[in-house]
């Protein structure tokens, strides 16, 4: 079996014959080979950073050792000591780090994700809910460079939303945005409950990773495609030219509905995004169930049925009841201020999966 070092040699190796030969004038003028070259060597730069980190900590360590068996100076004894905890300590850290860095990577993370959020129990206070869902990932993508885009929606009569889908374009986007899928509850006094009492909803979160038509091949003689009247807000326009789109997938069942364009095609481009992305999810799904429960266990799940998270506004507190952990501040964590959360969760699936991977 090859050792972890011997496997970052060759990791370093490549890394720098790849540099040599980026450098080469004939690969530099072609265009399509220099991407590929270029790709390769962007995603062994991280643990290769990491690895010469390392190897600089250990060297440290080494000398501090040296010192203190050669050394009789109190004072450069002690230094010595203190530089040996020290770099041990650093070591032993990038070690753990250099082994998450050699993980296998989730192939969508770098996607952009279409996200759909549905009001569930609680009434109008769970449609309220879902906008303000909806507006925490704006602003949230907003922060990260990301561009929001709603696809579809349909808006509550007074405030919030019984649904909407939008999509997130950026890099990464998926590898932030997946810990957020599931059914996520709200406590707090609404503003028309007269006695002050403390009212639960939900809201159910999907995130789906984009999908292009080479990922899903959808057979256009599978698709029953229907053209109607918009309803709801909109202008006059939604009463004099039918231009929302219901796709029906015939094999899957799965309908999908957009009238927020005033386009008849633009509504019918975005239905097919949203649909090629609902299948390409449940191929994944479907290639996640194949793995065994104790597996399952062990690197986590974040099904959207799975209650992940609790917001109680009395409290000022979020609960994400996957990792046991709770986060204070919740105006700013409603307003995109969610980066706390989502590293604390890729941490605790790093470790899970480093764990699994060690148990292999």
């Amino acid at each position: 079996m090859t050792s972890l070092y011997e496997k970052l040699d060759s990791i370093e190796a490549r890394y720098k014959e790849l540099s040599e030969l980026m450098s080469q004038p004939d690969i530099a003028a072609d265009y399509a080979k220099f991407q590929v070259l270029a790709k390769e060597s962007a995603g062994l730069d991280e643990t290769v950073k990491i690895y010469q980190e390392l190897k600089k900590a250990q060297k440290q360590q080494n000398d501090a050792r040296a010192i203190i068996e050669g050394e009789d100076d109190d004072e450069l004894l002690a230094l010595a000591k203190e530089e040996l905890q020290s770099s041990s300590e650093r070591a032993e850290t990038l070690e753990r780090k250099i082994k998450i860095s050699l993980l296998p990577k989730d192939p969508n993370d770098e996607r952009n994700v279409i996200v759909e959020v549905r009001k569930g129990a609680g009434g109008r206070e769970a449609g309220i809910f879902a906008g303000d869902l909806y507006r925490m990932y704006s602003r949230y993508a907003q922060r990260q460079g990301w561009q929001v885009e709603v696809l579809d929606s349909n808006p509550e009569e007074m405030e919030g939303f019984s649904e909407v889908v939008f999509a997130v374009k950026g890099d990464g986007a998926f590898s932030r945005l997946k810990y957020e899928r599931g059914v996520h509850r709200v406590q707090r006094v609404p503003l028309t409950e007269a006695s002050g009492r403390i009212h639960t909803s939900t809201a159910t979160v999907a995130v789906l990773p984009e999908a292009e038509e080479l990922d899903v091949k959808v057979n256009p003689d599978e698709l029953r495609i229907d053209v109607f009247h918009a309803g709801g807000a909109g202008g006059q326009n939604v009463n004099k030219v039918a231009t929302a789109i219901r796709i029906v997938h015939l094999p899957t069942g799965l309908v999908v509905t957009c009238q927020d364009e005033r386009s008849q095609h633009k509504n019918r481009q975005r239905a097919m995004e949203i649909l090629r992305a609902r299948l390409y999810e449940a191929e994944r799904e479907k290639r996640e169930s194949e793995i065994s429960e104790s597996r399952r266990a062990q690197v986590g799940g974040a099904e959207r049925a799975e209650k992940v998270r609790t917001y109680n506004f009395p409290q000022d507190r979020l609960t994400d009841h996957r990792i046991g952990q709770s986060f204070y501040g919740l105006p700013r964590i409603m307003d995109g201020g969610l980066d706390d959360v989502i590293e604390a969760l890729t941490a605790d699936e790093q470790v899970k999966n480093l764990e699994a991977a060690l148990a292999v």
